[in-house]
């Protein structure tokens, strides 16, 4: 992977690795239905001008099937089920459970015949980074709401699929448009819950600006950096970012939360630095091809 490629990628590790303790701020005075609302429509307002002005709106159209599906995937059921399950799980546990992407990316790749299919030695990073999540925790990933578990899996379903989506089906789409059409399709669709639900009171300044970072950073910033990580390496490497964010949750946990730094989570962060690099790195040319002229 390229140096801009690892840029866009530790932006991506960091900036999707911080939403889960925010959504679990938020949601303690939000319901799901409000938040995703006023985070899509925040992130809406600010990339429906910037596309625009470049007249990407116009260039989504003829691709209108796929940007919904797109939609409906990545951002509209995905959010609603993963800030409802953070009503009841932990946030670390939630940024673990999300972990799974990768995998899941992997078997499609198998599947569709993708360009991105993983050699022996990309699913050996990717079983290493998988364990490493798992030892974050010390192999204890039980919860006491089966149901919310069963949500965080729908989760990393509709992860998988939305960057498989984006490899094949929006090649070529101007970014802009495509987030900024589904940011704001979803906030019309959860319009009338979302404000049917809305808190009475005002909420505090600790969940406004909750709500803030996710629909600026989170949304906004982080579909048009992850878009570009996508295309630059692939859909499969793009989603070994997973393994990065439950490091980021864990050490939002241990500092912010207070929560205790274990001989299990030393671990975990070890090997999925591993695991990361072996499975993101890529495969080295034949020799035939090296030699070719250019």
């Amino acid at each position: 992977m390229g140096a801009r490629g690892w840029i866009l990628f530790i932006a991506m590790s960091v900036i999707w690795g911080i939403p889960y303790l925010f959504i679990k701020i938020a949601v303690a005075e939000l319901s799901p239905a409000s938040l995703v609302f006023v985070r899509t429509a925040i992130g809406a307002a600010l990339l429906l001008p910037l596309a625009a002005a470049r007249g990407d709106l116009r260039a989504v159209r003829p691709y209108w099937p796929i940007v919904l599906a797109y939609t409906a995937v990545e951002v509209a059921a995905p959010w609603f089920f993963l800030s409802d399950a953070e009503r009841r799980l932990s946030s670390s546990l939630a940024g673990l459970l999300i972990a799974g992407v990768p995998l899941l990316g992997v078997l499609f790749a198998w599947l569709t015949g993708g360009d991105d299919r993983p050699d022996p030695r990309g699913i050996v990073g990717l079983i290493l980074g998988f364990v490493g999540v798992a030892l974050l925790v010390g192999l204890d990933v039980e919860a006491d709401d089966l149901v919310a578990v069963a949500e965080v899996g729908l989760v990393v379903l509709g992860y998988a699929t939305g960057a498989a989506i984006i490899a094949r089906g929006l090649r070529g789409v101007p970014t802009a448009g495509v987030v900024a059409t589904s940011l704001a399709v979803t906030a019309l669709v959860y319009l009338p819950v979302g404000l049917a639900q809305w808190p009475r009171a005002v909420p505090s300044p600790g969940a406004i600006a909750a709500v803030a970072v996710l629909g600026i950073v989170c949304t906004a910033v982080a579909f048009l950096v992850f878009f570009a990580l996508v295309r630059e390496v692939g859909a499969v490497r793009a989603t070994v970012i997973t393994y990065f964010n439950p490091v980021v949750a864990v050490v939002l946990g241990v500092f912010v939360l207070r929560e205790p730094f274990t001989v299990g989570i030393a671990l975990g962060f070890a090997m999925i630095l591993l695991g990361s690099i072996v499975a993101t790195r890529r495969r080295a040319p034949h020799p035939e091809v090296e030699a070719a002229p250019s």
